[in-house]
């Protein structure tokens, strides 16, 4: 009797940036890493088992070869990591205070991931990208690309639904890597509408113009976008059904850096094995939980 074919592992795209990090070490000194909002997101649902790729651009200096090995090393699918020999990778350092609570400072105009999708193999990698059968990118993703490249990734995301997969958003919101809000609202808005899953954030929301969680949800929901999860911070969430699902214990966190990130794979990665929103919310709880114990967005394993 034939064996059953075994069932193919679900492919899971993340979109953006993946940047060098500066962080402090216990006696004070620098520490060079990885990271950037997308990048963590992959590097645990790669951790957790899952075949991540990461949709992105990185130079062919030693510096992005060594990114590179540290993605591999992860587990991250480097299938759809373009290089570009004219541009180096972006850079960002964290100063966290007494609670953990961190602040960044960025060196990223010229990086190679805002070209990714002018470069010439982008066409391919993108055809590769649109049969993932998730597709998970932020409003940061678009803030680093010129309008032409946040165009092709919105019509990456439509392609990706037109496929049967699914499509999450991030409604990560920086201030500095915008013109102005109005701008940072508009494309946010096209890319809820491209979205099946959205996981906006109580604080971004309210920078960008929408106070009250309500309200937020209904703006989402109203878009397009089915499944919104609202992260509350320290709080919890609200599930999609407006119920509070608020952290299983209350922590002192050493640095928030990528808790919301980590969030998001541990729903993400928990919704894609089959589990309903509610269990999906406490994995990214725990995720986020272990992440702001430690130092840095990607803690080591």
């Amino acid at each position: 009797m034939p064996s059953a074919t075994p069932a193919r592992m679900p492919t899971i795209v993340c979109c953006g940036e993946g940047m060098l990090e500066l962080t402090r070490g216990a006696d004070g000194a620098w520490l060079l890493g990885t990271g950037g909002d997308t990048l963590n997101i992959a590097t645990h649902l790669a951790r957790a088992g899952h075949h991540a790729a990461y949709l992105t651009a990185l130079g062919t200096d030693p510096f992005s070869d060594d990114l590179l090995a540290r993605w591999k090393a992860e587990g991250i699918d480097p299938a759809l990591v373009l290089r570009d020999p004219a541009r180096l990778p972006g850079l960002y350092a964290i100063n966290t205070d007494a609670v953990g609570e961190r602040s960044f400072a960025y060196w990223r105009e010229a990086s190679a991931a805002r070209g990714m999708f002018a470069l010439p193999d982008s066409a391919v990698a993108v055809t590769q990208a649109a049969q993932c059968d998730l597709l998970v990118f932020s409003l940061i993703s678009l803030a680093i690309l010129p309008d032409a490249g946040r165009m092709a990734l919105l019509a990456l995301a439509r392609a990706v639904r037109a496929n049967g997969g699914r499509v999450a958003f991030d409604g990560n919101y920086r201030a500095r890597l915008w013109p102005d809000t109005a701008t940072a609202q508009q494309w946010r808005d096209r890319a809820i509408a491209a979205a099946d899953i959205g996981l906006p954030t109580l604080e971004d929301e309210q920078a960008l113009g929408n106070c009250d969680a309500e309200a937020i949800t209904a703006h989402w929901r109203q878009l397009g976008c089915d499944e919104v999860v609202l992260k509350l911070g320290a709080a919890g969430c609200l599930l999609p059904d407006g119920t509070p699902c608020p952290p299983p214990q209350v922590l002192q966190p050493v640095d928030t850096s990528g808790a919301g990130d980590a969030f998001d794979a541990g729903y993400l990665g928990a919704r894609v094995g089959g589990a309903d929103p509610a269990e999906a919310a406490l994995t990214g709880h725990a995720l986020a939980g272990w992440v702001v114990m430690r130092p840095g967005a990607i803690p080591a394993r």
